[in-house]
């Protein structure tokens, strides 16, 4: 009788233990690194939505500067053959070659202009105590925060109310607007890392004011000044917004000109413009850092 109940009992043993080795196995198969399926990390999906919002911000561009050289008059893929004749009929344009020696003219004023009223405002702001000195320093840097369509319709009403038509003197004087906040936050980021002590040493051997800006101050402000500058002349160059409303009759810069060749029809030289323009925006910030690394190490290679 117990062998009987031995013999039976052996084959579902044997056949539970098959069945827990199988069940073993396939845990060890679900453990094994090789057939896991990996989990989308957070991280992961940002960079990819990173990539895509890039992609989608810069290839516009990139398939305006690759029709600028399309031998082609229609911009059509894929392109036909490489060709310069679209800037060669850029430069025999004089509407636009007009266009450019103004924008030249008014961004080499504004800098200039911005550039040294931003430096007189900024050694006011951090050396000097002065009754309304923060309010005149939000007003200083209130252009940024006002939309530029607002801020050109404000100050072509106002104009218009002082019986003052558009010239090329309300048009500076519209892009020193834009552009100085830039110059002052600069500069004065930069003069606020200059320790007075140097200052106070060049008097204390005899300098006077003047002698201690222009051998001690303006020196070692050099980086931001050429930024600033470099800064200025970029969006003033660049802008469009403003200038539409500030600009006199018969007066284009190579915005405006743009924007005009584009109300009639989409011509092949408007890709080779477009292509300047770029080149033109991106290398001057470009340089702006680059000098200004190259005063922070002193000059030196």
């Amino acid at each position: 009788m117990t062998t009987t109940t031995q013999s039976r009992a052996t084959p579902v043993a044997s056949e539970a233990a098959e069945r827990a080795a199988a069940a073993g196995g396939a845990v060890a198969t679900r453990r094994r690194p090789g057939v896991r399926i990996p989990r989308p990390s957070g991280w992961s999906l940002l960079r990819l939505a990173s990539i895509l919002v890039y992609v989608f911000m810069f290839a516009p561009i990139a398939v305006v500067v690759l029709l600028s050289f399309n031998s082609s008059r229609f911009g059509t893929f894929p392109l036909e053959g490489f060709s310069f004749r679209w800037f060669e009929a850029l430069w025999a344009n004089d509407a636009i070659v007009s266009a450019f020696q103004t924008s030249l003219v008014l961004g080499f004023l504004t800098a200039i202009i911005s550039t040294s009223i931003g430096i007189a405002a900024s050694l006011a702001m951090v050396r000097y105590d002065f009754p309304g000195k923060g309010l005149i320093n939000t007003a200083l840097i209130t252009p940024i925060l006002v939309p530029e369509v607002v801020l050109g319709v404000a100050l072509l009403l106002f104009l218009r109310w002082l019986s003052i038509p558009k010239s090329f003197l309300l048009l500076l004087m519209g892009h020193v607007l834009i552009t100085l906040p830039f110059v002052v936050l600069v500069v004065q980021a930069r003069l606020t890392a200059i320790k007075p002590v140097y200052e106070e040493a060049a008097k204390s051997l005899g300098a006077n004011a003047w002698e201690t800006f222009f051998r001690v101050t303006l020196p070692l402000l050099m980086p931001a000044v050429f930024a600033g500058m470099l800064f200025a002349f970029t969006i003033s160059f660049d802008d469009v917004t403003a200038t539409l409303f500030w600009k006199s009759g018969g007066t284009e810069t190579v915005p405006t000109q743009i924007f005009a060749m584009l109300r009639n029809s989409i011509s092949p030289e408007i890709n080779a413009l477009g292509t300047v323009m770029i080149v033109l925006t991106v290398s001057l910030p470009l340089i702006a850092g680059g000098l200004a690394r190259w005063f922070a190490r002193g000059g030196r290679g």
